[in-house]
């Protein structure tokens, strides 16, 4: 400063001699003016305090001194700033909208607005001197003085936290408001107080909490096809968020899968109650437990929503309201809870009502207005969408239960030869078999099977492959014989479809059949995909054949291979398909199957239950078989077999040994058929067939006449003309015998004749 005119002087305090030498930034109050040009700023007086005053600061040239900077000082008014302060303090604390609260540091109110005054409810000259949990205790005070406490103790102000309370303009409700609080200091930078301003945010905080309501209800409600889940979870999701209790009444034809009626039935409606919640703890919710009758009387008012299909709202019930009176059970409840408001609202889906849903209220909580009638509109809409849905899977559920039993055995055919046992787990898929089939000379078939898909489609597919099956068995085919054939039906199944590019129902299905035989205790069998065997042998050890596995049917693959297995007698073969292990991963359930046979010597019956329970979740995605079979080997002394010389004199010879043995095993009566079946298949083999010839006879449950030999050219039956002398024999056979048939074999082949006796083993 080189010169400091008297008005300086007079204005800072400072003489000027003090002033002239000094830079001006040191007699600045604050930091210095951010540009030239007029503007305010604060000068620090000579005794201390600060002086606001309006500086300008202009370029000139001084006589003396050359280029320089004139900065003019004036005391800033005295009388603008004073008003718009006074002006500004009285809109904040008489007309604004925004409450604001005025605390000392020991967070005693000192002061707040007529805003605050209306949010709390409490006149300013009751609570000044209180702090807030002393004035409103209900207002999250707690909460509030240690954001307080702990905004004087940093200085950093608190924005935008929540505190929840009831103000006396609407008690029933309760409100949310959003604070800020900041603190005060003077001049001089010491703490004053603490500034806290609110702002009711109440119908924002309602409509986030339906938005939040409305998305959780359809990440939660529907997340299974099973009617009583889907409306537990309704009850779940509403309760207390939106009521403090609720219960939800379902059309009994809903439960059931059935077509529900446009109207009440001459009973009226049949309601069964499918979930019910509350939030009070340790009483029993609703007046009906779930899975009982649940109906209204005739003059109910809740049926009138039903046959409207209009959701109804109850502002305020009172002891004489309709819906206390028309229904006495519930009313009774009604009364004891002290439920203050309510709202019925209809299930309807497609133009359907599927039941009813009441929200109720008691206690403290408001009366439902009309925005939570429209969130219960919106809710029971989403889950009546859902209800419907898991009906009608309930309806072809139960469509494709009654097809897959129809179409599968009931009872298993008991052949001599093995003890067995099916148990097949129906989930709706309608794709799985397991079957025995009795083949002749006292061998068995064991069968198990899956369709993919589900549905009715896919059940009527399982039929027709169980019926091939059954078909190629009774040609006793060998089993990888039976598997390519299957394989062609399945190819002409694509066919029927009309579009061999997109497949048919059956294509992908897997296979396994296999035949014992217990004369000479040996397995053969054949696969088509990965159905599974295990195999528990007498001694406890527990083994999985590795199978030479075809492709599954009507895919590409190579040629069906038959594999062999000899086993001991009292060998348990476990066949089953791949839902039996639906639940385990990579090793295919393997180590689970084999705890439970080696440690378990319980009935095949019972075994089938034990693997099942065991082995399948609850509510499986997808069926499972699985079918168990002990194996007995036959006594030897029940088979008796000759070489027979390929002569004609050998047919005398037959004869004879053949009603020999049947004299030692007690069969006189069959002597006379059995000489005659053997008569005329011997005479066969030696005059058109190949050597060697052998004859065969096993006595089971039924007495079979085989004879083998080396050609592959079969006999047919044909009926001879009156003049012809031969061609009769094989129907004289077909006249005695319940059957007959050929089977080829790998050398060769096998004529079989099968007589049903009049006693069995």
């Amino acid at each position: 400063m080189v010169r400091w005119s008297p008005a300086a002087e007079e204005l800072l305090g400072y003489a000027a001699p003090c002033g002239i030498g000094r830079t001006i930034t040191e007699l600045l109050a604050a930091g210095p003016p951010g540009h030239f040009g007029v503007t305010e700023t604060a000068f620090r007086h000579q005794d201390g305090h600060a002086v606001g005053c309006r500086i300008r600061v202009r370029a000139e040239r001084d006589p003396q001194f050359g280029a320089c900077w004139r900065v003019e000082l004036s005391a800033a008014s005295s009388e603008t700033v004073p008003a718009v302060d006074q002006a500004l303090l009285e809109a904040l604390f008489t007309r604004s909208p925004i409450g604001l609260f005025v605390l000392d540091p020991e967070l005693r109110l000192t002061r707040y607005n007529a805003a605050a005054e209306g949010m709390q409810g409490t006149r300013v000259t009751e609570a000044l001197g209180l702090r807030p949990t002393e004035a409103w205790p209900g207002f999250s005070s707690e909460m509030a003085e240690q954001v307080m406490a702990k905004v004087l103790e940093t200085g950093e102000p608190a924005i935008a936290f929540e505190k929840r309370g009831r103000p006396p303009g609407d008690p029933e409700h309760e409100h949310v408001y959003s604070a800020s609080v900041f603190r005060l200091q003077d001049s001089e930078g010491r703490i004053i107080g603490i500034a806290d301003t609110v702002v009711d945010v109440s119908d924002q905080h309602r409509a986030q909490q339906r938005l939040a309501l409305v998305a959780e209800a359809g990440a939660r409600i529907g997340t299974t096809l099973d009617v009583l889940r889907t409306a537990q979870e309704l009850a779940e999701v509403v309760v207390p968020r939106l009521a403090d209790s609720v219960a939800v009444d379902l059309l009994e034809p809903v439960l059931a899968g059935h077509e529900v009626p446009y109207g009440p039935g001459e009973a009226g409606w049949a309601l069964q109650r499918a979930a019910c919640r509350s939030d009070r703890a340790g009483i029993t919710p609703g007046v009906y437990a779930v899975g009982e009758p649940s109906n209204y009387p005739g003059a109910a008012a809740a049926l009138r929503v039903l046959a409207d299909r209009k959701a109804c709202l109850v502002r305020s019930v009172d002891e004489d309201s309709a819906w206390i009176r028309d229904d006495m059970v519930r009313g009774r409840r009604i009364l004891e809870e002290r439920i203050h408001s309510l709202m019925m609202v209809p299930l309807v889906a497609r133009e359907s009502v599927l039941g009813l849903v009441a929200f109720y209220r008691w206690g403290a909580r408001g009366a439902f207005d009309d925005e939570d009638l429209t969130l219960a509109q919106d809710l029971a809409g989403r889950t009546a969408v859902a209800l419907d849905n898991a009906r009608r899977f309930v309806r072809e559920r139960n469509a494709v239960l009654s097809l897959q039993r129809g179409m599968l055995p009931q009872d298993s055919p008991a052949p001599h030869s093995v003890r067995t046992a099916h148990h097949v787990v129906y989930s709706g898929a309608g794709g799985d078999w397991a079957d025995v089939i009795a083949l002749p000379g006292a061998r068995v078939g064991l069968v198990t099977g899956s369709a993919p898909g589900r549905g009715m489609r896919t059940a009527a597919t399982m039929g027709r492959l169980r019926t091939a099956v059954h078909i190629l068995a009774a040609l006793d085919l060998a089993p990888d014989e039976v598997m390519a054939r299957l394989d062609d039906v399945v190819h002409q199944m694509d066919a029927e479809n009309g579009d061999p590019a997109a497949g048919s129902e059956a294509a992908g299905a897997t296979c396994l059949y296999l035949v014992y035989n217990p004369v000479t205790r040996q397995c053969v069998m054949a696969t088509a995909g990965r159905p599974g065997l295990a195999v528990a042998r007498p001694d406890g050890t527990v083994t999985f054949p590795d199978l030479p596995v075809g492709a599954p049917l009507g895919r590409p693959g190579p040629a069906f291979t038959k594999f062999e297995l000899t086993v001991p007698d009292q060998t348990r073969l476990v066949l089953y398909t791949a839902g039996l292990v639906q639940a385990f991963g990579h090793d295919g359930g393997h180590v689970e199957v084999t705890r439970l046979l080696a440690a378990s010597r319980q009935a095949p019956q019972d075994l089938c239950l034990s693997l099942a329970e065991n082995l399948i979740p609850v509510d499986p995605p997808q069926d499972a078989a699985v079918l168990v079979a002990c194996t007995r080997a036959l006594d030897p002394s029940h088979v008796a077999t000759w070489s027979m010389p390929a002569v004609p004199a050998a047919v005398a010879t037959a004869r004879t040994l053949a009603s020999g043995q049947l004299s030692a095993w007690a069969l006189d009566d069959e002597v006379f058929a059995t000489e005659l079946i053997v008569s005329e298949l011997v005479t066969n083999a030696i005059r058109y067939a190949e050597p060697p010839v052998r004859l065969r006879l096993i006595y089971d449950r039924t007495l079979t006449c085989e004879v083998s030999d080396s050609s592959s050219a079969a006999p047919h039956l044909r009926h001879a003309r009156t003049t012809d002398e031969g061609g009769r024999g094989l129907l004289l056979v077909s006249e005695f015998a319940q059957r007959w048939g050929t089977r080829y074999e790998d050398r060769g082949k096998t004529i079989w004749a099968e007589q049903q006796l009049t006693s069995a083993v």
